[in-house]
This record gives C-alpha cells, structure tokens and sequence, in this order.
C-alpha cells in the first residue's frame, strides 16, 4: 500500500516534476508580460500628458499674446487725443495680424450711446466724409433697430472688407454680451461674454470676443461714478477658436489626438450651459476607456473657465518595438525562470539526499547528546547531594569535636588550673609544669575552636546576620582592609541550606579577594526583598580577568556559580582590569522572611 502510495506521488522527490515548471514558468512569463505591458503604457501615457500640458501651454501663450495686442490697442485710444478709422487703419496694418497674429480676425472699437444720444450720433457718423474713402458703407444706422435705454454699436474694425456688415451694429444687444460690457466699464479691466461670434465668413461659434473699456483722456478713474462718467467706449478683438488650437495640436508627435474644448462659465455660480468652443475630431470612433489616454486641462480665458479635453488611441503612442517587447519579455521570463527551476530542482534533489544522509548520520549523535545532557542533570543532583552531605558531614565532625573533645580538653584544662592554683607556693617547679600545661591545653582549645570554626562555624546557629558579621570581622583582622556591611537593619530567616551557601560564597569571595585582588576597600550588601536574597561582594582590586576565571585547577568561582545554580538563584561575576571585581547572587526564598532587627554587633566570638 505504502509502494502504491509513493508511485502516484505528484511531487516525488526522486524524479523531476517538469509540468510543474512548465506551469511555474508560464506563470512567470505571464507575469513578465504584464509588467512589460504595463511599463510600456504607463510611459506612453507619461509622453502624452506631456504633450498634453504643451498644447495647453501653447494655448495659453497665444491667448496671453492675443491679450497683448488688445491692450496695446487700448493704450493706441488712450494716447490719442482722438482715433478716427484712418488711424485705426494704419495701426493695424502695422501689426501684420495675417502672419504674426494667424488666429486674429479683426480689431474694433464700440461706441457707448445711451438713447437720447442716438439720434445725434447717428448724424454725426453720417456727417463724417471718410467712410466711403475707407470703404465704410453708408448712410450709418444703428441695427437693430429696436429702442434700448443704452448701446454699444461698432464704429470701428480693421480688416473692414470681412466685417463690413457689422459697422452700426449694437452688440449689446445681446443679454450675456451687455453683461461683459458693463461688467468692464465698471472695473477697467478686461472682459469676456463668452458667447459666439456670428460671421457669415467663418462656420457658427467659431470666433469668440475679449474687449476692454475705453475712457476719456484727463478725467479720474478711482471710483465707479468716475469711471461710468469718464466711459466712451471699449476696444475688442475677435480669434478664431479653431486656428487659436489648432496651430497648438499640430505641435503634439501624434496626429491622432482630439481636443474637445469647453467654455463652463465665468465661476459666479449662476447656473450657464456648458458650451462647446471646438472639436479636433467630431467624427472620430467611440473607444472604450481602457483603449484611450484621456486627460482634461484647464484653460483661464480671463475669468471664464475653459477645459481643455485631450484624448488620443493609446494604440497611437505604441511603437513597433514597444507592441513586440511585451512578448520578448514574456519569452525571457518563460526561459529564464524555466532554467531556474530545473537548477533548483536539481540542487534541492541532491540536498534532499544530503540531508537523508545527515539525518541517518546525526540521529546516533542526538541520542548521544540526549544522554550525554541526562547524565549532566544527574552529575549536577550528585554534585549538590555530595554538597549536602559534605556540610552534614563537617556539621557532625564539628558538633562531635566541640561535644567530645572540646569538652575533655576544658575538663582537663580544670584540673589542671586547680594543680596549678594547690602548686603555686609549695611546689614552685611543678607550678611551672603546670602552668605550660595550662598554656598548652588553651593552646589546643583554641586550634580546636578554629577548626570546628572552618568545619561549620557555629555562628551561623544564630543566622546568616550574625554569621556574615562574624566573617567580615575575621577578615578585617586576618587581612587589615576596610571591610563595610550593608545589611539595612533586617534579620534575614531562611533555611540552613541557604544560610550555609551564602556563607560559602562570601567566604570564598573574601578568600579570593585576600589572595589575589590587591584591595584596600572591601563593600558587601545583604539584602532580601520581592522574595529573593541578594548578597554583593565589591572590591577596589585590580579587577577580575578572562583568563583566570578558566585558569586550570581554580574552581572558587566555578564552585559559587554552581552553589548557587542549584538552589535556583542567579550569580554575576563582573570585573575589569584596574576597575576591582563585583560578585553578585541572588537566590529566590519565601516571602516574609526579613524583618527589623534590634541594633547589635556580633564580632569577636570565641
């Protein structure tokens, strides 16, 4: 069953998996070829929105220089005392708007007539004997004829021969057209109605107007009243929207691009139709989004907003190149990732093999590892069963030394006293005898106190205080250093195990230090707090080093890391050279077991 089993693996790891790769490869290569296509379009969409943005540029520099000769022709009014049509006419011809101006149809100046002046105006106009030189028709009559309480009637325009018609007429007539205008006189600035020019020369709504007022020379212009009393008139130009753009679009690479442009209003917030200035390709086919690059621009047409809409076949801005490389990239992808994946497979098989091997190999070192660790947990509850039982052991010598033979040699040092103290006056030689007895006998009453001392002092019956008070004014006396205790006033209560531990770490500390530190100042702190006792031993010596932690044959500070380790506690061992040595431990014990101990001073015990 297991053998069926492995024979219809999909996955085998003994024999290659090609229609895998295969698969992988295609995906890759599929992804390949989105990345290409989608590099390729995004470019392409970047070169037309920057053509784009040339185009609107282009606008906007021809209606800036349009706006240019408008002014300039205000200021021609303004600096004349009068301007009649023969001067008009030179002025213009001057400029040379058919080739330095293409999109230019004409320049011309309305009159403001309010209803009591028309008829008076109009005799006047007809009065003047240059019309018919210059070819003005004649007589001059205000069209429409209809009666309105003001009017802006055309007096002058240059060319003549294309707008000939249009002399007399009042284009304020027109509701958006008379807005524009006294919106201008008003402010003294430029104006635009926004609405088509009717020619019969050009195609419907192809010319579009831009005006300015036209006051009388000297008079004040600060207030509104000055400026309504001072106007006489405005000075226009009239464009031709499509020759405006279209001299702009034949600058884009692409030809195929279609600009529709909009007029959306004057921004006021009255609500006007949306009027469609011109259209590059009204008859071009619909596509559908995702196959047109597609941006709108805005155009400021002096306070009218225009939006310049630009779209164009994404096809268009494709090279041959750029149709094939998407495919190349697919092919590269296809293969490369085809030849990784026969070399991974071919790495991971022979890794697979090498790991079986490893395993097989290594699972023998594992269980040598796994008893090697057991037999080191034993070694450690030997070490620390040996430990008990050497203190049990050394507390036992010592309770039997102080109860069998410090008690002999006390009762035999009382004998001998009272010998000594009956031979004092009669037997003045063996009173001698005596008395080297006695000092012999006090003599090995001391060693014997030393020695049980060493085994287990019996200072630490009274508690780890009074046994770390004892030590530290041992080693004040053994080894002349200044030696400070720091103990915050708290009787410290712990098991024997513990006590006995901490007074070995401290002796052997304060042994170490003796020995080798080369101090003259010695600080430990005992404290118990958050259930845990801690003990620091510093020195000012010249530091503990590297080497002599590992030094062979030293094991005082290997036998306090492992005293402590076994009772569960943490020991640090820090020093640097000339910067003194710093042993701290710490052992977790029950809570509660500190409290304020009354002020003494356990020193001297005998």
């Amino acid at each position: 069953m297991t053998a069926l089993f492995a024979q219809k693996q999909p996955f085998s790891t003994s024999r290659p998996v090609w229609w895998a790769g295969v698969l992988l490869s295609l995906g890759i290569g599929g992804l390949f070829y989105l990345a290409a296509n989608r590099t390729i379009e995004y470019d392409a969409g970047e070169r037309f929105l920057h053509q784009a943005q040339n185009a609107q540029y282009n606008i906007n520099s021809r209606l800036n220089a349009y706006t240019d000769v408008l002014r300039g022709t205000a200021s021609f009014f303004h600096a004349a005392e009068q301007v009649d049509r023969a001067s008009l006419h030179r002025y213009v011809q001057g400029l040379n708007i058919a080739s330095q101006f293409p999109a230019l149809d004409n320049i011309n100046y309305v009159r403001y007539v309010t209803d009591a002046e028309r008829d008076a105006f109009e005799r006047s106009m007809n009065s003047k004997t240059d019309a018919e030189a210059l070819g003005y028709p004649a007589p001059f009559v205000v069209t429409p004829p209809e009666r309105h309480a003001e009017y802006w009637v055309l007096t002058m325009i240059e060319p003549l021969a294309p707008f000939r018609e249009k002399i007399g007429r009042d284009i304020g007539c027109r509701g958006r057209v008379a807005q524009a205008l006294r919106q201008g006189r008003d402010s003294g600035a430029l104006s635009a109605s926004g609405m088509p020019i009717d020619s019969a020369h050009q195609p419907q709504g192809a010319g579009l107007a831009l005006r300015l007022p036209i006051y009388r020379t000297g008079l004040p212009l600060q207030t509104l009243a000055q400026r309504r009393a001072a106007y006489i008139g405005s000075v226009g130009i009239g464009f031709n929207v499509p020759r405006l753009v279209q001299a702009a679009l034949e600058q884009m690479q692409v030809r195929d691009t279609r600009l529709l442009l909009l007029d959306s209003g004057d921004g006021s917030g009255a609500a006007q139709p949306t009027l469609q200035l011109f259209d590059s390709k009204p008859d071009s086919p619909t596509l559908r989004p995702n196959e047109l690059f597609s941006v709108a621009l805005p155009i400021d047409f002096h306070h009218r907003h225009w939006s310049a809409h630009f779209s164009a076949p994404k096809a268009s801005w494709f090279s041959r190149f750029d149709t094939w490389l998407p495919w190349l990239a697919m092919l590269c992808g296809f293969t490369g990732s085809l030849l990784f994946y026969v070399l991974f497979h071919t790495l991971s098989s022979s890794r697979m093999r090498a790991v079986k091997m490893a395993k097989e190999m290594t699972r023998e070192l594992r269980a040598s590892q796994a008893r090697l660790q057991q037999s080191h947990h034993k070694l450690r509850r030997l070490a620390a069963h040996s430990d008990k039982i050497k203190e049990e052991e050394r507390k036992r010598i010592a309770r039997e030394i102080h109860d069998d033979l410090g008690q002999n040699l006390l009762v035999l040092r009382i004998d001998v006293d009272i010998l000594t103290t009956r031979t004092r006056h009669r037997h003045p030689r063996l009173h001698a005898r005596a008395q080297r007895m006695l000092s012999q006998i006090d003599s090995s009453i001391k060693s014997v106190r030393h020695i049980i001392n060493d085994l287990r002092p019996t200072v630490l019956d009274l508690g780890l205080n009074a046994a770390v008070e004892w030590q530290i004014a041992q080693f004040r006396t053994r080894s002349g250093m200044v030696c400070e205790l720091i103990d915050y006033n708290t009787e410290i209560r712990i098991d024997d195990q513990r006590a006995t531990a901490f007074f070995r770490v401290l002796q052997e500390s304060l042994s170490n230090i003796l020995q080798h530190a080369h101090a003259s100042l010695v600080r430990v702190e005992l404290r118990q707090s958050g259930g845990m006792l801690c003990m620091t031993i510093t020195d000012n010596g010249i530091g503990v080093r590297d080497s002599s932690r590992n030094k062979v044959g030293s094991f005082g500070l290997v036998g306090i890391e492992e005293r402590i380790s076994l009772l569960g506690g943490t020991c640090s061992i820090s020093g640097c050279p000339n910067g003194g040595t710093t042993v701290a431990v710490a052992v977790p014990v029950a809570d509660g077991g500190a409290r304020v101990r009354p002020a003494t001073f356990l020193e001297n015990i005998d």
